[in-house]
Protein backbone atom coordinates (compact mmCIF):
# COMPACT_ATOMS: atom_id res chain seq x y z
CA UNK A 1 0.00 0.00 0.00
CA UNK A 2 1.12 3.58 -0.62
CA UNK A 3 0.61 6.73 1.50
CA UNK A 4 -2.46 7.83 -0.47
CA UNK A 5 -4.07 4.44 0.12
CA UNK A 6 -3.18 4.67 3.80
CA UNK A 7 -4.87 8.05 4.02
CA UNK A 8 -8.01 6.79 2.32
CA UNK A 9 -8.06 3.78 4.64
CA UNK A 10 -7.79 6.03 7.71
CA UNK A 11 -10.96 7.78 6.53
CA UNK A 12 -12.75 4.49 5.85
CA UNK A 13 -11.75 2.89 9.15
CA UNK A 14 -12.74 5.99 11.10
CA UNK A 15 -16.11 6.11 9.35
CA UNK A 16 -16.66 2.46 10.31
CA UNK A 17 -15.68 3.23 13.90
CA UNK A 18 -18.04 6.23 14.06
CA UNK A 19 -20.88 4.20 12.57
CA UNK A 20 -20.26 1.52 15.19
CA UNK A 21 -20.36 3.79 18.24
CA UNK A 22 -23.02 6.28 17.10
CA UNK A 23 -26.19 5.54 19.06
CA UNK A 24 -24.35 2.86 21.07
CA UNK A 25 -24.18 2.95 24.86
CA UNK A 26 -20.80 4.60 25.34
CA UNK A 27 -20.56 3.17 28.87
CA UNK A 28 -20.23 -0.32 27.35
CA UNK A 29 -17.02 -2.02 28.58
CA UNK A 30 -14.39 -2.92 25.98
CA UNK A 31 -13.07 -6.39 26.90
CA UNK A 32 -10.00 -6.12 24.68
CA UNK A 33 -8.99 -2.84 26.37
CA UNK A 34 -9.47 -3.62 30.09
CA UNK A 35 -10.90 -0.79 32.23
CA UNK A 36 -11.98 1.16 29.13
CA UNK A 37 -15.50 1.91 27.95
CA UNK A 38 -16.54 2.78 24.41
CA UNK A 39 -16.32 6.44 25.43
CA UNK A 40 -12.70 5.96 26.55
CA UNK A 41 -11.89 4.11 23.33
CA UNK A 42 -13.47 6.78 21.14
CA UNK A 43 -11.66 9.56 22.98
CA UNK A 44 -8.36 7.68 22.67
CA UNK A 45 -8.66 7.24 18.90
CA UNK A 46 -9.65 10.87 18.35
CA UNK A 47 -6.80 12.03 20.59
CA UNK A 48 -4.33 9.98 18.57
CA UNK A 49 -5.71 11.50 15.36
CA UNK A 50 -5.30 15.04 16.69
CA UNK A 51 -1.83 14.37 18.11
CA UNK A 52 -0.50 12.80 14.91
CA UNK A 53 -2.17 15.52 12.83
CA UNK A 54 -0.37 18.19 14.84
CA UNK A 55 2.96 16.40 14.38
CA UNK A 56 2.34 16.32 10.62
CA UNK A 57 1.25 19.96 10.55
CA UNK A 58 4.51 20.98 12.23
CA UNK A 59 6.54 18.38 10.30
CA UNK A 60 8.78 17.99 13.33
CA UNK A 61 12.41 16.98 12.84
CA UNK A 62 13.21 16.09 16.46
CA UNK A 63 11.40 14.05 19.11
CA UNK A 64 8.69 16.30 20.60
CA UNK A 65 9.34 17.64 24.08
CA UNK A 66 5.62 17.77 24.90
CA UNK A 67 2.53 15.76 24.00
CA UNK A 68 0.20 18.64 24.83
CA UNK A 69 -2.28 19.34 22.03
CA UNK A 70 -5.65 21.09 22.01
CA UNK A 71 -8.02 18.14 21.77
CA UNK A 72 -11.14 20.33 21.71
CA UNK A 73 -13.05 17.60 23.50
CA UNK A 74 -16.83 17.95 23.46
CA UNK A 75 -18.62 18.96 26.62
CA UNK A 76 -20.90 15.93 26.55
CA UNK A 77 -19.82 12.34 26.08
CA UNK A 78 -22.57 11.62 23.57
CA UNK A 79 -20.87 14.01 21.15
CA UNK A 80 -17.66 11.93 21.04
CA UNK A 81 -18.55 10.08 17.80
CA UNK A 82 -19.06 13.39 15.94
CA UNK A 83 -15.85 14.71 17.53
CA UNK A 84 -13.96 11.66 16.25
CA UNK A 85 -15.38 12.21 12.75
CA UNK A 86 -14.18 15.82 12.89
CA UNK A 87 -10.74 14.65 14.02
CA UNK A 88 -10.50 12.39 10.98
CA UNK A 89 -11.68 15.16 8.65
CA UNK A 90 -8.99 17.46 10.01
CA UNK A 91 -6.40 14.74 9.54
CA UNK A 92 -7.49 14.23 5.93
CA UNK A 93 -7.03 17.95 5.23
CA UNK A 94 -3.51 17.84 6.63
CA UNK A 95 -2.69 14.66 4.66
CA UNK A 96 -3.76 16.41 1.46
CA UNK A 97 -1.67 19.50 2.24
CA UNK A 98 1.47 17.54 3.22
CA UNK A 99 4.20 16.00 1.11
CA UNK A 100 3.99 12.59 2.72
CA UNK A 101 7.41 11.66 1.32
CA UNK A 102 9.03 14.61 3.09
CA UNK A 103 11.66 13.82 5.75
CA UNK A 104 10.26 13.93 9.27
CA UNK A 105 11.09 12.55 12.68
CA UNK A 106 9.27 9.35 13.61
CA UNK A 107 9.82 6.85 16.39
CA UNK A 108 9.95 3.96 13.90
CA UNK A 109 12.05 3.05 10.90
CA UNK A 110 10.49 5.27 8.24
CA UNK A 111 11.68 8.82 8.92
CA UNK A 112 9.10 10.45 6.66
CA UNK A 113 5.71 12.06 7.10
CA UNK A 114 4.03 8.98 5.66
CA UNK A 115 5.00 7.02 8.82
CA UNK A 116 2.35 8.86 10.82
CA UNK A 117 -0.45 8.24 8.32
CA UNK A 118 0.28 4.51 8.29
CA UNK A 119 0.54 4.43 12.09
CA UNK A 120 -2.77 6.28 12.41
CA UNK A 121 -4.39 3.74 10.11
CA UNK A 122 -3.57 0.70 12.20
CA UNK A 123 -4.28 2.45 15.49
CA UNK A 124 -7.75 3.17 14.11
CA UNK A 125 -8.30 -0.26 12.55
CA UNK A 126 -7.44 -2.23 15.68
CA UNK A 127 -9.62 -0.05 17.88
CA UNK A 128 -12.49 -0.24 15.37
CA UNK A 129 -12.21 -4.00 15.87
CA UNK A 130 -12.28 -3.47 19.66
CA UNK A 131 -15.43 -1.35 19.43
CA UNK A 132 -17.29 -3.79 17.22
CA UNK A 133 -16.30 -6.75 19.37
CA UNK A 134 -17.48 -4.92 22.51
CA UNK A 135 -20.92 -4.56 20.92
CA UNK A 136 -21.17 -8.23 20.00
CA UNK A 137 -20.56 -7.66 16.29
CA UNK A 138 -18.37 -9.79 14.02
CA UNK A 139 -15.58 -7.49 12.83
CA UNK A 140 -14.00 -7.97 9.42
CA UNK A 141 -10.41 -7.03 8.65
CA UNK A 142 -9.52 -6.66 4.98
CA UNK A 143 -6.72 -9.00 3.97
CA UNK A 144 -4.69 -6.36 2.10
CA UNK A 145 -4.85 -4.06 5.12
CA UNK A 146 -3.93 -6.94 7.41
CA UNK A 147 -0.83 -7.80 5.35
CA UNK A 148 0.30 -4.18 5.45
CA UNK A 149 -0.46 -3.99 9.16
CA UNK A 150 1.60 -7.05 10.02
CA UNK A 151 4.52 -5.60 8.12
CA UNK A 152 4.14 -2.21 9.81
CA UNK A 153 3.96 -3.80 13.26
CA UNK A 154 6.95 -6.10 12.90
CA UNK A 155 9.08 -3.44 11.21
CA UNK A 156 8.55 -0.89 13.95
CA UNK A 157 8.26 -3.05 17.08
CA UNK A 158 12.04 -3.09 17.72
CA UNK A 159 11.88 0.70 18.19
CA UNK A 160 8.89 0.75 20.56
CA UNK A 161 10.66 0.17 23.87
CA UNK A 162 10.08 3.74 25.09
CA UNK A 163 6.34 3.00 25.44
CA UNK A 164 6.40 -0.82 25.31
CA UNK A 165 9.28 -1.54 27.71
CA UNK A 166 8.86 -5.32 27.77
CA UNK A 167 10.03 -5.45 24.15
CA UNK A 168 13.55 -4.79 25.44
CA UNK A 169 13.48 -8.37 26.74
CA UNK A 170 12.87 -9.84 23.29
CA UNK A 171 16.36 -11.30 23.07
CA UNK A 172 17.64 -14.80 22.48
CA UNK A 173 20.83 -16.48 21.23
CA UNK A 174 20.11 -16.29 17.49
CA UNK A 175 16.59 -17.74 17.37
CA UNK A 176 13.95 -17.10 14.73
CA UNK A 177 10.15 -16.91 14.64
CA UNK A 178 8.18 -17.06 11.41
CA UNK A 179 4.68 -15.64 10.92
CA UNK A 180 3.09 -17.13 7.82
CA UNK A 181 -0.28 -16.53 6.14
CA UNK A 182 -2.51 -19.42 5.26
CA UNK A 183 -4.65 -17.34 2.90
CA UNK A 184 -2.07 -16.36 0.30
CA UNK A 185 1.30 -14.66 0.19
CA UNK A 186 2.57 -13.22 3.43
CA UNK A 187 5.59 -14.41 5.36
CA UNK A 188 7.73 -12.66 7.98
CA UNK A 189 10.85 -13.95 9.70
CA UNK A 190 11.88 -12.28 12.96
CA UNK A 191 15.38 -12.81 14.28
CA UNK A 192 16.09 -12.62 18.01
CA UNK A 193 19.69 -11.94 18.96
CA UNK A 194 21.49 -11.42 22.26
CA UNK A 195 21.37 -7.65 21.63
CA UNK A 196 17.78 -7.36 20.40
CA UNK A 197 15.48 -8.42 17.57
CA UNK A 198 14.45 -7.33 14.08
CA UNK A 199 12.49 -8.35 11.04
CA UNK A 200 14.79 -10.28 8.69
CA UNK A 201 15.00 -8.31 5.46
CA UNK A 202 15.07 -11.35 3.16
CA UNK A 203 11.55 -12.72 3.40
CA UNK A 204 12.47 -15.51 0.99
CA UNK A 205 15.02 -16.84 3.50
CA UNK A 206 14.43 -20.60 3.17
CA UNK A 207 15.82 -21.63 6.55
CA UNK A 208 13.52 -23.32 8.99
CA UNK A 209 12.48 -21.09 11.86
CA UNK A 210 12.82 -22.17 15.47
CA UNK A 211 9.11 -21.47 15.86
CA UNK A 212 6.33 -20.75 13.37
CA UNK A 213 2.82 -19.35 13.67
CA UNK A 214 0.49 -19.92 10.74
CA UNK A 215 -2.92 -18.30 10.34
CA UNK A 216 -4.94 -15.98 8.12
CA UNK A 217 -3.57 -12.48 7.60
CA UNK A 218 -6.39 -10.92 9.62
CA UNK A 219 -5.92 -13.34 12.51
CA UNK A 220 -2.14 -12.83 12.52
CA UNK A 221 -2.58 -9.06 12.69
CA UNK A 222 -4.98 -9.35 15.62
CA UNK A 223 -2.66 -11.87 17.28
CA UNK A 224 0.29 -9.48 17.09
CA UNK A 225 -1.84 -6.76 18.68
CA UNK A 226 -2.87 -9.08 21.50
CA UNK A 227 -6.50 -9.41 20.40
CA UNK A 228 -6.21 -13.17 19.86
CA UNK A 229 -4.38 -15.88 21.83
CA UNK A 230 -1.69 -17.79 19.98
CA UNK A 231 -2.99 -20.98 21.61
CA UNK A 232 -6.39 -20.59 19.96
CA UNK A 233 -7.60 -22.93 17.22
CA UNK A 234 -7.12 -20.12 14.68
CA UNK A 235 -3.38 -20.82 14.57
CA UNK A 236 -1.12 -23.71 13.63
CA UNK A 237 2.00 -23.63 15.79
CA UNK A 238 5.27 -25.33 14.97
CA UNK A 239 8.59 -25.49 16.76
CA UNK A 240 9.66 -24.23 20.17
CA UNK A 241 6.63 -23.39 22.36
CA UNK A 242 8.82 -21.64 24.95
CA UNK A 243 10.15 -19.26 22.31
CA UNK A 244 6.60 -18.39 21.25
CA UNK A 245 5.55 -17.91 24.87
CA UNK A 246 8.52 -15.57 25.35
CA UNK A 247 7.56 -13.53 22.28
CA UNK A 248 3.91 -13.09 23.21
CA UNK A 249 4.72 -12.29 26.85
CA UNK A 250 6.98 -9.39 25.81
CA UNK A 251 5.63 -8.03 22.52
CA UNK A 252 2.58 -6.15 23.82
CA UNK A 253 2.21 -2.87 21.94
Amino acid sequence: MNPAQHGAAVAAETAAFVATVTAADLSTPVPTCPAWTLADLTQHVGSVHRWFTELLRQRIQQPPTSRVVDLRLPEHRDALPDWLAASAAEAAEVFAATDLDAPMWAWGVDQHARFWVRRMLFETLVHRFDAQLALGLSPHVDRVLAIDGIDEFLTNLPFASSFAPLTAQLRAPDRTIRFSCTDGDGDWLVGLRPDGFALVADRADPRSADATVRGTAADLLLLLYGRLDHQSAAFHLLGDPDLLAHWFAHSAF
